[in-house]
Protein backbone atom coordinates (compact mmCIF):
# COMPACT_ATOMS: atom_id res chain seq x y z
CA UNK A 1 0.00 0.00 0.00
CA UNK A 2 0.70 3.55 -0.34
CA UNK A 3 2.03 5.12 2.64
CA UNK A 4 2.70 8.83 3.60
CA UNK A 5 5.61 8.69 6.25
CA UNK A 6 6.57 11.62 7.45
CA UNK A 7 9.65 12.82 10.34
CA UNK A 8 9.58 16.30 11.76
CA UNK A 9 14.05 16.32 12.01
CA UNK A 10 13.71 19.03 14.40
CA UNK A 11 12.20 17.07 16.68
CA UNK A 12 13.66 13.57 16.06
CA UNK A 13 15.80 11.99 18.93
CA UNK A 14 17.03 9.79 16.44
CA UNK A 15 16.30 6.94 19.41
CA UNK A 16 15.33 3.89 16.83
CA UNK A 17 12.11 3.39 18.63
CA UNK A 18 10.00 3.46 15.87
CA UNK A 19 11.98 1.18 13.62
CA UNK A 20 12.17 -1.59 16.82
CA UNK A 21 8.90 -1.69 17.02
CA UNK A 22 7.81 -1.70 13.69
CA UNK A 23 6.42 -5.53 12.96
CA UNK A 24 6.82 -5.57 9.25
CA UNK A 25 10.01 -4.27 9.18
CA UNK A 26 8.84 -1.17 7.30
CA UNK A 27 11.33 1.05 8.65
CA UNK A 28 15.35 1.51 8.88
CA UNK A 29 17.66 3.92 10.05
CA UNK A 30 19.31 6.00 7.17
CA UNK A 31 23.11 7.52 7.51
CA UNK A 32 21.93 10.41 10.44
CA UNK A 33 19.68 7.67 12.45
CA UNK A 34 16.37 9.26 11.04
CA UNK A 35 13.83 6.76 9.97
CA UNK A 36 12.71 5.91 6.73
CA UNK A 37 10.34 3.79 5.13
CA UNK A 38 12.20 0.77 2.81
CA UNK A 39 9.17 -1.38 2.63
CA UNK A 40 5.92 0.64 1.78
CA UNK A 41 4.13 -2.36 0.67
CA UNK A 42 4.58 -4.10 3.81
CA UNK A 43 3.26 -1.34 6.10
CA UNK A 44 -0.72 -2.40 7.72
CA UNK A 45 -1.09 0.60 9.12
CA UNK A 46 -0.51 -0.22 12.90
CA UNK A 47 0.53 3.18 13.61
CA UNK A 48 3.01 1.93 15.81
CA UNK A 49 5.89 4.11 14.64
CA UNK A 50 3.43 7.28 15.66
CA UNK A 51 2.14 5.95 18.94
CA UNK A 52 5.80 5.01 20.45
CA UNK A 53 7.82 8.16 19.43
CA UNK A 54 8.62 9.76 22.69
CA UNK A 55 8.76 12.97 21.22
CA UNK A 56 5.87 13.23 18.20
CA UNK A 57 8.07 13.38 15.01
CA UNK A 58 6.05 10.90 13.32
CA UNK A 59 3.47 11.25 11.48
CA UNK A 60 1.95 8.54 9.13
CA UNK A 61 -0.91 8.88 6.45
CA UNK A 62 -1.91 12.01 7.54
CA UNK A 63 -2.22 11.11 11.47
CA UNK A 64 -1.15 14.12 13.09
CA UNK A 65 0.62 12.68 16.58
CA UNK A 66 -0.43 15.84 18.43
CA UNK A 67 -4.12 14.90 17.74
CA UNK A 68 -3.62 11.57 19.65
CA UNK A 69 -4.24 11.28 23.24
CA UNK A 70 -1.98 10.89 25.59
CA UNK A 71 -1.67 7.27 27.44
CA UNK A 72 -2.24 7.80 31.65
CA UNK A 73 -2.25 5.09 34.23
CA UNK A 74 -5.81 2.81 34.64
CA UNK A 75 -6.64 1.64 38.21
CA UNK A 76 -6.20 -2.30 37.96
CA UNK A 77 -8.83 -2.89 40.38
CA UNK A 78 -11.34 -0.90 39.29
CA UNK A 79 -11.35 -2.44 35.72
CA UNK A 80 -11.17 -6.05 37.67
CA UNK A 81 -14.23 -4.86 38.86
CA UNK A 82 -16.02 -4.11 35.73
CA UNK A 83 -15.58 -7.27 34.64
CA UNK A 84 -16.49 -9.47 37.47
CA UNK A 85 -19.93 -7.04 38.06
CA UNK A 86 -20.57 -7.46 33.88
CA UNK A 87 -24.21 -9.19 33.53
CA UNK A 88 -26.12 -9.91 30.94
CA UNK A 89 -28.92 -7.52 31.59
CA UNK A 90 -32.47 -8.73 30.24
CA UNK A 91 -34.57 -5.76 31.83
CA UNK A 92 -34.40 -2.46 30.04
CA UNK A 93 -35.95 0.80 30.21
CA UNK A 94 -38.58 1.39 27.59
CA UNK A 95 -36.51 4.85 26.55
CA UNK A 96 -33.32 5.98 24.02
CA UNK A 97 -29.94 6.51 25.91
CA UNK A 98 -28.36 9.51 25.80
CA UNK A 99 -27.04 11.20 22.54
CA UNK A 100 -24.08 12.32 23.74
CA UNK A 101 -23.51 8.61 25.49
CA UNK A 102 -24.23 7.30 22.36
CA UNK A 103 -21.74 8.38 20.20
CA UNK A 104 -18.93 8.23 22.74
CA UNK A 105 -20.18 4.33 22.00
CA UNK A 106 -19.66 4.72 18.40
CA UNK A 107 -16.33 6.99 18.50
CA UNK A 108 -15.02 3.76 21.01
CA UNK A 109 -15.04 1.31 17.99
CA UNK A 110 -12.70 3.07 16.11
CA UNK A 111 -10.33 1.97 18.49
CA UNK A 112 -11.25 -2.16 18.56
CA UNK A 113 -8.25 -4.03 17.27
CA UNK A 114 -8.62 -6.87 14.35
CA UNK A 115 -6.58 -9.68 12.86
CA UNK A 116 -3.73 -8.18 10.81
CA UNK A 117 -5.24 -4.88 11.44
CA UNK A 118 -7.92 -5.54 8.95
CA UNK A 119 -9.97 -1.86 9.73
CA UNK A 120 -12.84 -2.95 7.66
CA UNK A 121 -15.45 -3.92 10.74
CA UNK A 122 -19.24 -2.64 9.93
CA UNK A 123 -21.48 -1.50 12.74
CA UNK A 124 -25.24 -1.09 12.24
CA UNK A 125 -27.19 0.74 14.88
CA UNK A 126 -30.91 1.03 15.96
CA UNK A 127 -30.56 4.32 17.75
CA UNK A 128 -34.39 5.04 18.39
CA UNK A 129 -36.47 3.60 20.69
CA UNK A 130 -39.87 3.78 18.58
CA UNK A 131 -37.61 1.87 15.49
CA UNK A 132 -36.72 -0.72 17.74
CA UNK A 133 -39.98 -1.08 18.73
CA UNK A 134 -40.74 -1.78 14.62
CA UNK A 135 -37.69 -4.06 14.18
CA UNK A 136 -38.60 -6.26 16.87
CA UNK A 137 -42.31 -6.43 15.98
CA UNK A 138 -41.26 -7.52 12.34
CA UNK A 139 -38.91 -10.19 13.83
CA UNK A 140 -41.46 -11.57 16.54
CA UNK A 141 -44.16 -11.77 13.87
CA UNK A 142 -41.73 -13.54 11.00
CA UNK A 143 -40.70 -16.09 13.91
CA UNK A 144 -44.69 -16.62 15.14
CA UNK A 145 -45.38 -17.36 11.60
CA UNK A 146 -42.80 -19.75 10.58
CA UNK A 147 -43.41 -21.83 13.97
CA UNK A 148 -47.41 -21.47 13.26
CA UNK A 149 -49.03 -20.50 9.63
CA UNK A 150 -46.14 -21.77 7.54
CA UNK A 151 -43.85 -23.95 9.50
CA UNK A 152 -39.98 -24.01 8.91
CA UNK A 153 -37.58 -26.26 9.77
CA UNK A 154 -34.66 -24.63 10.39
CA UNK A 155 -36.61 -21.84 12.80
CA UNK A 156 -38.45 -24.50 14.70
CA UNK A 157 -35.07 -26.24 15.50
CA UNK A 158 -33.27 -22.79 16.25
CA UNK A 159 -36.57 -21.48 18.59
CA UNK A 160 -37.98 -24.79 19.83
CA UNK A 161 -37.06 -24.27 23.48
CA UNK A 162 -39.11 -20.88 23.63
CA UNK A 163 -41.66 -21.29 20.97
CA UNK A 164 -45.13 -21.31 23.23
CA UNK A 165 -43.06 -17.86 24.90
CA UNK A 166 -42.87 -16.19 21.14
CA UNK A 167 -46.39 -17.46 19.93
CA UNK A 168 -47.73 -15.90 23.39
CA UNK A 169 -46.59 -12.31 22.89
CA UNK A 170 -43.35 -12.73 24.77
CA UNK A 171 -40.23 -10.60 23.56
CA UNK A 172 -37.77 -13.73 24.31
CA UNK A 173 -35.34 -12.44 21.26
CA UNK A 174 -34.92 -8.93 22.76
CA UNK A 175 -36.03 -8.49 25.80
CA UNK A 176 -37.90 -5.09 25.45
CA UNK A 177 -33.91 -3.88 24.44
CA UNK A 178 -34.00 -0.03 23.10
CA UNK A 179 -31.04 -0.50 21.15
CA UNK A 180 -29.10 -3.02 19.15
CA UNK A 181 -26.10 -2.86 17.73
CA UNK A 182 -24.94 -5.51 14.59
CA UNK A 183 -21.04 -5.77 14.19
CA UNK A 184 -20.18 -7.46 10.13
CA UNK A 185 -16.82 -7.82 8.44
CA UNK A 186 -15.85 -8.64 4.95
CA UNK A 187 -16.11 -11.97 3.86
CA UNK A 188 -12.37 -11.23 2.61
CA UNK A 189 -11.54 -10.91 6.15
CA UNK A 190 -8.42 -12.73 8.02
CA UNK A 191 -10.23 -13.42 11.67
CA UNK A 192 -14.23 -12.10 11.03
CA UNK A 193 -15.87 -13.74 13.32
CA UNK A 194 -13.21 -13.56 15.66
CA UNK A 195 -12.99 -9.96 14.83
CA UNK A 196 -16.70 -9.25 15.80
CA UNK A 197 -16.68 -10.94 19.24
CA UNK A 198 -13.93 -8.64 20.16
CA UNK A 199 -15.14 -5.95 19.01
CA UNK A 200 -18.19 -6.51 20.91
CA UNK A 201 -16.54 -7.22 23.92
CA UNK A 202 -15.36 -3.62 23.88
CA UNK A 203 -18.49 -2.41 23.35
CA UNK A 204 -19.79 -3.99 26.20
CA UNK A 205 -17.30 -3.47 28.58
CA UNK A 206 -17.64 0.46 27.74
CA UNK A 207 -20.95 0.13 27.62
CA UNK A 208 -21.86 -1.01 31.56
CA UNK A 209 -18.73 1.21 32.35
CA UNK A 210 -21.16 4.37 31.13
CA UNK A 211 -23.95 2.37 33.33
CA UNK A 212 -25.30 0.68 30.55
CA UNK A 213 -27.16 -2.77 30.06
CA UNK A 214 -26.45 -5.03 27.31
CA UNK A 215 -26.95 -8.81 26.12
CA UNK A 216 -25.13 -10.82 23.79
CA UNK A 217 -28.23 -12.23 21.18
CA UNK A 218 -27.21 -15.35 19.49
CA UNK A 219 -31.17 -15.88 18.86
CA UNK A 220 -30.87 -11.97 16.83
CA UNK A 221 -28.03 -13.33 15.41
CA UNK A 222 -29.85 -16.26 14.28
CA UNK A 223 -32.38 -14.36 12.91
CA UNK A 224 -30.35 -12.24 10.64
CA UNK A 225 -29.09 -15.94 9.14
CA UNK A 226 -32.32 -16.67 8.32
CA UNK A 227 -34.00 -13.13 7.05
CA UNK A 228 -31.83 -11.73 4.96
CA UNK A 229 -34.20 -8.89 4.41
CA UNK A 230 -32.70 -7.67 8.09
CA UNK A 231 -29.39 -7.61 6.72
CA UNK A 232 -30.34 -4.99 4.17
CA UNK A 233 -33.00 -3.10 6.76
CA UNK A 234 -29.53 -2.41 8.92
CA UNK A 235 -27.33 -1.47 5.95
CA UNK A 236 -24.99 -4.47 6.11
CA UNK A 237 -22.73 -3.49 2.68
CA UNK A 238 -22.72 -6.50 0.10
CA UNK A 239 -19.93 -8.76 0.23
CA UNK A 240 -19.97 -8.70 4.59
CA UNK A 241 -21.34 -11.00 6.91
CA UNK A 242 -23.22 -9.93 10.24
CA UNK A 243 -20.90 -11.49 12.96
CA UNK A 244 -23.03 -10.83 15.98
CA UNK A 245 -25.57 -8.70 17.87
CA UNK A 246 -25.99 -7.12 21.05
CA UNK A 247 -28.66 -5.55 22.95
CA UNK A 248 -28.04 -2.59 24.98
CA UNK A 249 -29.78 0.10 26.71
CA UNK A 250 -30.82 1.95 30.18
CA UNK A 251 -31.57 -1.03 32.57
CA UNK A 252 -34.04 -1.00 34.60
CA UNK A 253 -32.39 -2.97 37.34
CA UNK A 254 -28.83 -3.05 38.98
CA UNK A 255 -26.98 -5.77 41.07
CA UNK A 256 -25.41 -5.11 44.57
CA UNK A 257 -22.60 -7.79 44.41
CA UNK A 258 -20.68 -9.52 41.86
CA UNK A 259 -21.34 -13.42 41.81
CA UNK A 260 -18.98 -16.18 42.77
CA UNK A 261 -18.19 -18.22 39.55
CA UNK A 262 -17.32 -21.67 39.47
CA UNK A 263 -13.60 -22.01 38.79
CA UNK A 264 -12.18 -22.93 35.35
CA UNK A 265 -8.84 -25.02 34.88
CA UNK A 266 -6.16 -22.55 34.81
CA UNK A 267 -2.58 -24.55 34.48
CA UNK A 268 0.73 -23.54 33.85
CA UNK A 269 3.18 -25.45 31.51
CA UNK A 270 6.43 -27.16 32.93
CA UNK A 271 9.62 -26.56 32.37
CA UNK A 272 10.13 -29.61 29.81
CA UNK A 273 11.13 -31.07 26.62
CA UNK A 274 8.11 -30.80 24.56
CA UNK A 275 7.81 -34.76 23.13
CA UNK A 276 5.98 -36.54 20.31
CA UNK A 277 2.50 -37.97 21.34
CA UNK A 278 1.53 -41.55 19.76
CA UNK A 279 -0.47 -41.70 16.80
CA UNK A 280 -3.87 -42.21 18.33
CA UNK A 281 -3.64 -38.68 20.58
CA UNK A 282 -2.77 -37.20 17.34
CA UNK A 283 -5.85 -37.77 15.80
CA UNK A 284 -7.84 -37.14 19.34
CA UNK A 285 -6.01 -33.84 19.09
CA UNK A 286 -6.69 -32.93 15.06
CA UNK A 287 -10.26 -33.94 15.52
CA UNK A 288 -10.88 -31.72 19.04
CA UNK A 289 -9.19 -28.93 16.97
CA UNK A 290 -11.40 -28.69 14.30
CA UNK A 291 -15.08 -29.83 15.24
CA UNK A 292 -16.14 -26.43 15.30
Amino acid sequence: MDISFNVNKEKCIHCGLCKNDCLSKVIEMDENSTPIVVAPNRCINCQHCMAICPVGAISINNKDPQSAEKIFSQNPDMILNLIKSRRSIRQYKHENIDKEILNKLKEMLNYVPTGCNYHKLHFSFIDDVEIMDEFRNYVNNKIINALTKTPIKSVLDKFSIYAKNLINGEDVIFRGAPHIIVVSNSVKAPCPKEDSIIALSYFELYAQSLGLGTCWCGYAQICFNLFPELCEYMKIPSGYQPGYVMLFGSKSVNYSRTTIPDKYNIVSADKNEIKNISAGKTLKRYFWNIIR
